[in-house]
């Protein structure tokens, strides 16, 4: 069943971000690639077979928009942007970041000029997606511009000692125009809905976040111009009939989060400027502040991410229902749509919830639209 007539355009009532927790069969198929004892063939048969389950599982629930839970990735950024020419990807202590959740990881810079290949893997990836979607809407989640621009360039050492490009302005120009062939590249194959995932925005409403912006010698509230103007000219050219919308996120891994902080500091320049059809923001906790920078929105969708990802935990109804009538006093109720405030697996770990909530936690989305806007 479907939550949403067919003639409305997404994000939907009840949306959703886009990752889920990785089956054991896949995780055991994953390990026995990485220890070359199946090949990528089999991998990936496997791999089609769980998005073929998950789709239909998204189906079932109510939910319009559907994705493949980011099922072939590692990381929901990393597996993106370093298919893109001129991405250079290395190992990277860790173990500051996440309270301590997270140990190793990879980072990545940008080493030459960038470019975004005919061919990239997840172009792919999204015509098999709209396969198994069938009537329903296929979303298609990739990291926004400035995962780029800002892990690649300004906060990059590896690019302050070895700049790739003569200016700030020519790498935010390349990012631009790999964004807009991306975008065409997915229309093309045949995506309408796509969201960009970025957690770069949050370093700039993050007290300490932006003192080690300035640290490193750039003002951050010129950095937000910067990042709104990248965003803005990335998304310009999309064609009328495509969808695009941002998540902004303040980091998701293993339950546990990178930024604190509320929009007011980034509000105005996100909001009223960015050109996306809707925002997908995290609300579910003490930490993103209240609805007063919402006052900032035209005429996007904005999506409340009121739902935590975090816990097994179950929200209760009332209170979805009542924050709801919060945020409608500064953006109206038919600009205002529910999901959850993240993902359920940003990375192939995964947060600490089980199976089974994932689905509680979709189901009271759908359940709790229904009542809010039938």
């Amino acid at each position: 069943m479907k939550t949403e007539t067919n003639n409305m355009a997404p994000p939907y009532r009840a949306d959703q971000v886009g990752s889920f927790l990785r089956p054991q069969v896949l995780k055991e198929a994953r390990a026995k690639f990485q220890e070359g004892l199946i090949s990528k063939e089999e991998l990936r048969a496997v791999e089609d077979a769980e998005i073929v389950k998950l789709v239909d599982k998204q189906k079932a629930v109510g939910l319009t928009a559907v994705t493949d839970g980011e099922f072939r990735r590692t990381w929901w950024h990393l597996d993106f942007i370093e298919a893109i020419q001129g991405i250079e990807v290395f190992d990277l202590d860790a173990s500051g970041l996440f309270h301590g959740a997270m140990s190793k990881a990879k980072g990545y810079t940008v080493a030459s000029k960038l470019a975004f290949p005919a061919d990239h893997p997840f172009l792919e990836d999204f015509k098999f997606l709209k396969q198994a979607a069938g009537e329903h809407v296929a979303k298609f989640t990739i990291p926004g511009p400035n995962m780029i621009f800002y892990s690649g360039v300004v906060n990059s050492q590896k690019y302050a000692d070895h700049p790739a490009y003569p200016t700030l302005e020519d790498a935010a120009k390349d990012i631009v125009q790999v964004y807009r062939n991306a975008i065409q590249a997915f229309y093309d194959a045949g995506c309408r809905y796509l969201q960009l995932d970025d957690t770069s925005w949050g370093a700039l409403f993050s007290d300490t976040f932006r003192e080690k912006i300035r640290a490193k010698g750039y003002d951050p509230d010129k950095l937000m111009k910067t990042f709104a103007d990248i965003t803005i000219e990335a998304v310009e050219q999309k064609p009328a009939d495509m969808v695009i919308t941002i998540h902004i996120c303040r980091g998701n891994f293993k339950s546990s989060w990178l930024y604190d902080g509320g929009y007011e500091p980034i509000a105005k320049e996100l909001f009223s400027r960015v050109n996306v059809d809707g925002f997908f923001l995290e609300y579910d906790s003490d930490r993103a502040g209240d609805f007063k920078p919402l006052r900032h929105i035209r005429g996007q969708r904005v999506v409340l991410g009121l739902v935590t990802t975090k816990t097994g935990e179950m929200e209760n109804m009332e209170d979805i229902k009542r924050r709801v009538r919060e945020a409608a006093e500064y953006v109206p109720l038919e600009q205002l749509c529910l999901s959850p405030q993240c993902g359920f697996a940003s990375t192939e770990e995964g947060n600490a919830v089980a199976d089974q909530d994932q689905w509680n936690k979709l189901g009271l989305v759908v359940s709790a639209a229904k009542q809010i806007w039938n």
